[in-house]
């Protein structure tokens, strides 16, 4: 669009925003929020397609008073970290299913990889999980105990080292979407070999329900927010290669300031999969209904809350298009 349309085209909005600057004119908030958005839009867009005209300066000066009045009337709530997680999160994460849906299916076409692999080549499981991990769980299966891995340490411990530990897988799932969002992918490739090579492991020994039913407990949470974080590195890398409106940099910003939000809300779901694995999953003697219905549980939080509650939220919440009052 040349410079001169597209001043035409938003001249009006731009200059009732800043008559509702300049004059001080009551409005609320939100109201001056979205304004304030839109404003930031144009300037991106300005930047990009107009650098150095008077139509970038304008919009800069429109909407730095912008920022000041809006942080000056705006109060951020008391509750705010809940309403991170009840509002904020899942109404972002509604604009971020696409990546998620990439990870889920990088993911799950690894695992396939793993399990064919540890199928056809006889060394393979021992590559890749170890000499050491392999034997112990042998040595376990002829005891009679194929999952007393998960008895070896004393539940707080355990509970603590391995939240800690997947936090930090999680970390790296988000700082490695800067490679333009490959580093992620090879996260999701890591995790999905291992688990298909693992679960192909007890099938091999005749044990598929008996370590899926165990593992599964803690499981459901842990892979599914790994997988989220996956797709936190995703926004990263998204906005580094598809800037939009915006300049690279600014899109760059803003991918790090969302995935950011997105791997932050990993973290409760995190607690919630060390502390069944260090407390519930050691329990192998626990009916086979019990281990379905918190593995149906797990799984029904996670999909609630990372596909159908952003969508409900985001349906609920649209937008209000703002008209102006002249």
């Amino acid at each position: 669009m040349r410079e001169a349309a597209f001043v035409k085209q938003n001249k009006d909005k731009w200059l009732t925003f800043e008559n509702v600057l300049s004059n001080n004119i009551s409005i609320q908030p939100d109201a001056l929020s979205n304004l304030y958005i839109e404003v930031t839009d144009h300037l991106s867009y300005a930047k990009t397609f107009y650098p150095n005209s008077n139509t970038v300066l304008y919009l800069n000066e429109l909407a730095s008073k912008a920022h000041q009045k809006i942080y000056k009337t705006k109060k951020e709530p008391k509750n705010r970290l809940i309403t991170f997680f009840t509002k904020e999160c899942p109404l972002l994460f509604k604009q971020h299913h696409r990546e998620l849906l990439i990870a889920f299916l990088v993911f799950t076409l690894f695992v396939i990889v793993g399990a064919f692999s540890a199928a056809n080549e006889g060394d393979f499981v021992r590559a890749f999980l170890g000499d050491g991990y392999v034997n112990m769980t042998l040595e376990n299966i002829e005891k009679g105990d194929p999952m007393g891995v998960y008895k070896q340490q004393g539940e707080f411990n355990m509970f603590l080292g391995i939240t800690l530990n997947n936090i930090k897988v999680a970390l790296f799932a988000f700082a490695y979407g800067i490679l333009l969002g490959i580093g992620s992918l090879y996260i999701m490739m890591q995790n999905g070999i291992m688990l298909g090579s693992f679960q192909y492991f007890f099938y091999d020994q005749g044990l598929l329900w008996e370590s899926a039913r165990t593992i599964w407990i803690h499981g459901t949470i842990e892979i599914s927010v790994i997988i989220v974080a996956a797709c936190s590195g995703l926004v990263v890398g998204n906005g580094m290669l598809f800037p939009g409106t915006y300049t690279r940099l600014e899109s760059f910003k803003r991918g790090v300031k969302n995935g950011l939000k997105i791997l932050m809300s990993t973290i409760p779901f995190f607690i919630i999969a060390g502390f069944l694995e260090g407390f519930v999953t050691r329990h192998t003697e626990m009916p086979d209904w019990l281990a379905i219905l918190i593995i149906s549980t797990s799984l029904g939080l996670i999909i609630f809350y990372y596909v159908i509650y952003p969508i409900q939220l985001h349906n609920k919440h649209k937008t209000p298009t703002y008209h102006n009052p002249i």
